[in-house]
């Protein structure tokens, strides 16, 4: 159930949910174990697609207490990161590759009293979050190009979890690992294998029955069901 002192975690998607029903189903992975949210917010300029903002978490928010997984794939997310911590933001995760200011990005998050992740897509390479580990809670390696669901997992993403995980044991750390992408029941455990703890699934768990989908997946990541 854990990994270095870590718990295994489940962020299911919401990107992947039905909207018209979605203060019920986070409600639902919430009742049946998932630890976080993972809120995926796009602003068609870092990625081709948009998403949501602000409204919306803060409207969630309302109706759920479930640890709240930001991830921002927007550009130069330092000019947001107070109105995502306001709205109720409990980690605000961003990408490395969306700003020039990474430090600087991560210090005002910290400041704004919240938890900080730091995101890298499948082109950039494992070597450079080094910088920033002893800065961070969370390192968040996607598993597909980031800004589009139901991609399939790209196999060579998970050695750089490998990568992370190394650097992260050699410095004592204690970061979580975060994957996002491609990720289901079947494939779950190579995640876990390659040193993840944190895991991000949007269709394998909305699709369906969200509870047995969200049981599974605990019960794959260690927990007694």
């Amino acid at each position: 159930m854990c990994r270095e002192g870590r718990m295994n975690i489940l962020s299911p998607s919401i990107l992947a949910a039905d909207f018209s029903r979605l203060g019920e189903q986070i409600k639902e992975v919430e009742q049946a174990g998932a630890g976080y949210l993972h809120i995926d917010v796009m602003d068609g300029i870092f990625v081709p697609d948009i998403s949501f903002g602000m409204p919306v978490i803060l409207s969630i928010r309302k109706c759920s207490d479930i640890f709240f997984d930001v991830h921002l794939m927007i550009d130069r997310p330092e000019r947001f990161v107070k109105e995502f911590a306001d709205c109720g933001a409990n980690l605000i995760n961003f990408h490395l590759e969306a700003t020039e200011d990474v430090t600087g990005t991560i210090q005002r998050i910290r400041f704004l009293g919240k938890k900080v992740g730091i995101t890298i897509s499948p082109e950039t390479p494992a070597e450079a979050v080094a910088p920033y580990l002893k800065l961070v809670d969370m390192v968040l390696v996607m598993t597909v190009k980031p800004g589009f669901g139901g991609q399939k997992l790209i196999p060579e993403c998970l050695d750089k979890v490998r990568e992370v995980r190394s650097m992260v044991m050699q410095r004592g750390l204690r970061t979580d690992i975060e994957v996002d992408g491609g990720i289901r029941e079947d494939n779950v455990h190579l995640a876990l294998e390659a040193g993840a703890n944190v895991i991000v699934s949007g269709s394998a768990v909305f699709r369906n029955n969200i509870s047995d989908n969200v049981r599974s997946f605990m019960e794959k990541m260690g927990y007694a069901i």
